[in-house]
């Protein structure tokens, strides 16, 4: 009573909390979760075509190239079918999303190892070895969207307070960072053996067993980290008990929202830059000669998260998500032309890592922040169309970042069939002509990629600061009104339940 007259005689009221706060226990929880994602999702995006090419000896172009090609033309359905499933299915007393990380880890994990068996042990046919590619890695693709869909989800009814969706997703580039580097930092040592040139040196091979080794170790992770994170959050925002979603309507709002468009432009150039980065694995191999390099780029790629991990909130709080994505974004894309520029020679791995290090620095702002953007374009569509869709919001944004993996996958494979990388390569290290054509590649498509994503946030993205603050104050009162329908509800089948159970019996 004090603090409020205190209030009242200061003429400043104090905001009342939010009623779905959360802590650092929910950031830690979905930390966790993503890292479980990331722990096999950066494995077979980073390996998987090393595998292939180097392993199972397919060819990059066009055969691996096609094989990423059409497999993720089926998450044309696959993502959107998903989608569908988790939007129409009731929630359960595990909540709507959070049962998914409990019932997809395991068989999610056994995919990923699949991936790296080393069927030539059984055969020697490269079209029995091409159709077992295929399906290992569809069935991977469509286990990782069945678990990756609700995770995303998961962070849109945790809580819906702005502040509270910062958090997660800046937990959530925690474990993404985590999550990613490890097997990127790790790997190298597993996964590769050394082998005698004949000329007093060394280079080193692609080992089919220490892939395989490394991929279990990997599945087992990943289990785990979903386990925990099953078991230790919980789902505030309330869910419709018996959806009903119109989903021609809910995809043709999306076409006709300018946030969202832009949101699945950027998810595209993002997830394709960082799946384009794979390809470094060949540059490190076979033009620096140095597959320990691989290690120094992961630290350059994911230490500036670490660094401003618990600034970038600050900031973004302050200024605003969009203004913050363009201003890092802008840093990415100078340090990326930069490097294509000066194309640092054999001798200057040094020079390469600081660029790359000043690329991931600009990034960081992006990563850290883009989780709350996705919520905020569902927040958006909620705002505009008076419905919850965040399931399908996501899954249509999970299908434009396999996209921008699928470009480059595709695109970066073809690239390195045009400068010249064949099968041999795979057995020796510089070759004249041909590194310095992978060097260009990989120097070249980023330095694109990170201009078109810093266009995209300055003048496409429309979702400032002031123009989110209508958005957040309905999404409040349109969950508060939801949460006392379900209480109403709830104790409504309570009160039927209890005059059954006290009805005389004939």
């Amino acid at each position: 009573m004090a603090k409020k007259d205190a209030e009242i005689e200061t003429g400043v009221e104090q905001a009342a909390p939010h009623p779905n706060k959360i802590g650092l226990k929910d950031g830690i929880s979905y930390m966790i979760g993503d890292a479980g994602n990331m722990f096999v999702l950066t494995y077979v995006s980073s390996y998987l075509k090393v595998f292939l090419t180097d392993v199972l000896k397919l060819r990059a172009k066009p055969t691996v190239a096609n094989l990423f090609l059409f497999t993720r033309l089926w998450d044309a359905i696959n993502d959107p079918l998903w989608g569908a499933i988790v939007a129409k299915r009731k929630p359960g007393k595990n909540g709507k999303y959070r049962r998914y990380l409990l019932t997809v880890s395991v068989p999610l994990a056994i995919s990923e190892v699949l991936c790296f068996v080393a069927f030539d042990r059984f055969t020697n046919s490269q079209a029995i070895l091409l159709a077992i590619a295929y399906a290992t890695y569809i069935a991977f693709g469509m286990l990782y969207t069945g678990m990756n869909v609700p995770f995303g989800s998961l962070a849109s009814v945790i809580t819906d307070d702005p502040d509270g969706r910062t958090l997660l997703s800046t937990f959530r580039a925690i474990g993404s960072g985590v999550g990613g580097a490890a097997p990127l930092l790790l790997a190298p040592i597993v996964v590769y053996t050394k082998m005698d040139d004949g000329n007093g040196g060394t280079y080193d091979v692609a080992s089919g067993s220490g892939m395989l080794k490394f991929a279990i170790i990997m599945a087992v992770f990943s289990a785990v980290a979903y386990l925990i994170c099953y078991t230790t959050t919980r789902e505030r925002v309330p869910s419709e008990a018996n959806p009903h979603v119109d989903l021609k309507k809910t995809y043709g709002s999306m076409i006709k929202s300018r946030p969202f468009v832009v949101l699945a432009l950027t998810g595209i150039l993002i997830s394709g830059q960082l799946q384009f980065s794979s390809l470094n694995q060949y540059l490190y191999k076979n033009y620096f000669c140095d597959t320990r390099l691989s290690i120094l780029g992961t630290v350059a790629q994911y230490l500036p998260v670490a660094i401003m991990i618990f600034l970038v909130p600050k900031l973004s709080k302050k200024y605003g998500k969009k203004e913050l994505c363009q201003v890092g974004a802008f840093f990415s894309a100078a340090a990326a032309i930069l490097t294509y520029l000066i194309k640092p020679g054999r001798d200057q791995a040094w020079l390469f890592m600081i660029l790359l290090f000043i690329i991931g620095f600009g990034y960081s702002f992006v990563s850290i922040t883009n989780w709350a953007v996705v919520a905020d374009v569902i927040d958006y569509q909620q705002y505009r169309t008076h419905e919850k869709s965040e399931s399908a919001i996501y899954a249509v944004y999970t299908f434009c970042r396999k996209l921008g993996q699928t470009a480059a996958d595709y695109g970066g494979l073809t690239l390195l069939g045009m400068v010249g990388y064949t099968e041999e390569m795979a057995k020796i290290g510089y070759k004249p002509g041909v590194s310095e054509g992978i060097l260009k590649v990989c120097t070249l498509i980023p330095a694109v990629v990170y201009t078109l994503i810093f266009l995209l946030y300055k003048f496409g993205y429309p979702l400032t600061k002031e123009r989110l603050e209508p958005v957040y104050a309905y999404v409040r009162q349109a969950n508060s009104e939801a949460a006392q329908e379900a209480d109403m509800e709830k104790m409504k089948e309570e009160i039927k339940e209890e005059l059954t159970l006290s009805a005389p019996e004939e």
